[in-house]
């Protein structure tokens, strides 16, 4: 059987009982489309298992996954994303095909998936889309606002930075929690996190850290936020009294 045949029962997999994630018609034709083989180390037809993939220190998401997260984003033609965890490309080839390359940016901490995610979209005809190695929670201001933010790794709250250069009506997309994570949309960025279904990611990374330490992460990524909002209450009596009635939330 060829690729393509693959594909499409895939995609007619996603979109059919008893998955049933798959209902926007864009895309359908996008996860038809793309070729996920391009994206996934391994055999070529491994690559149109609706399972998730383990490689160079991250995880290339099962399609059903992709389809859950790309349904939840509901991207617009033409509207500014960005991409927070950009691993091999995969998503940010999806996001190419529904609003156009050029008008899509990806960031990864782990700067040889970038060099291997831009190899990818470029060798399958997104190469317009910008791929940078950056720390995700900070996102990539000189590009915002975006219409549309997709992190694809959890963290307790969204980043500050990211809700920063969200669009006033633009829409974030990401998992929220610990143990217990929900993939959670905020539409705009004032917006409270509407959770859409129970999920399991790893943690979002900062500068310095390495996937295979993630109770450390966890803790270097904690105690830096922790300094930063330390650093605010100090700067006006307000917010001493706020910390001596007790009432500070971390």
């Amino acid at each position: 059987m060829d690729l393509a045949t693959l594909r499409d029962d895939l995609v007619e997999g996603l979109a059919t009982p008893p998955k049933e994630v798959l209902h926007r018609e864009d895309l359908v034709v996008a996860m038809r489309a793309v070729p996920r083989h391009a994206f996934v180390p391994g055999p070529d037809e491994a690559a149109y298992r609706d399972a998730p993939v383990e490689h160079a220190g991250t995880t290339v998401l099962a399609p059903s996954l992709v389809a859950r997260l790309l349904e939840a984003l509901a991207p617009a033609t033409s509207d500014h994303v960005l991409v927070v965890g950009a691993g091999t490309g995969y998503t940010t080839a999806l996001v190419a095909e529904l609003v156009g390359a050029a008008n899509v940016s990806a960031v990864d901490i782990s700067r040889p998936l970038v060099l291997e995610a831009r190899r990818n979209l470029a060798g399958t005809g997104y190469g317009e889309a910008l791929v940078d190695c950056r720390d995700g929670v900070r996102g990539l201001e000189e590009y915002a606002p975006f219409d549309r933010i997709l992190v694809e790794a959890a963290a307790v709250r969204p980043p500050r930075a990211l809700l920063a250069q969200l669009a006033p009506d633009g829409r974030l997309v990401m998992p929220l929690g610990t143990r217990d994570q929900s993939l959670s949309v905020l539409d705009g960025p004032r917006a409270t996190p509407e959770p859409v279904a129970p999920v399991r990611f790893k943690p979002l990374l900062v500068d310095g850290e390495q996937a295979g330490g993630i109770e450390r992460n966890r803790t270097t990524r904690e105690d830096l936020e922790r300094h930063a909002r330390a650093a605010e209450r100090r700067r006006g009596w307000e917010q001493e009294w706020i910390d001596w009635d007790g009432r500070v939330v971390f």
